[in-house]
C-alpha cells in the first residue's frame, strides 16, 4: 500500500473511532439510579466500558501506525522488522507486525 494512501486511510479511521469514542461515552448511564436498576445498570455501565476500552485500544494502534509512516518504517514488522504483506496492510492498516509475529504475540498474551 503507498504511504500516501495508508496515512490517508489511517486518518479516516482516526476521525471514526474519535467520533465512535464520543458517542459511547454519551451513552454512560446517569449517576443516579433506582435500587431495582442497580444491577441492569452494572451491565450497561460494563458494556460501554469494554466499548471505549476496545474503541480506545484501536485508536492507540491507529496513532502508532501513524508515527511509524511518519518515521518511516511503516509496513515493517516492529518484532522481526521484515515487511507486512500488503493484504494485511490492506485489511489492517494499524498492523504493526507480520502474520507469523503476530500470531507470536497473540499465544504470548494468553
Amino acid at each position: 500500500m503507498a504511504l500516501d494512501t495508508a496515512r490517508k486511510r489511517l486518518d479516516e479511521m482516526l476521525a471514526d473511532l474519535e467520533r465512535s469514542i464520543t458517542a459511547v461515552q454519551g451513552e454512560h448511564p446517569e449517576a443516579e439510579h433506582h435500587t431495582a436498576d442497580a444491577g441492569a445498570s452494572l451491565s450497561d455501565t460494563d458494556r460501554v466500558d469494554a466499548a471505549l476500552a476496545a474503541l480506545r485500544r484501536q485508536r492507540a494502534e491507529v496513532l502508532a501506525a501513524l508515527a511509524r509512516a511518519h518515521e518511516g518504517t511503516y509496513g515493517k514488522c516492529v518484532d522481526c522488522g521484515l515487511q507486512i504483506p500488503e493484504g494485511r496492510l490492506e485489511a489492517r492498516p494499524e498492523a504493526s507486525r507480520c502474520v507469523a509475529c503476530q500470531g507470536k504475540h497473540a499465544r504470548l498474551r494468553r
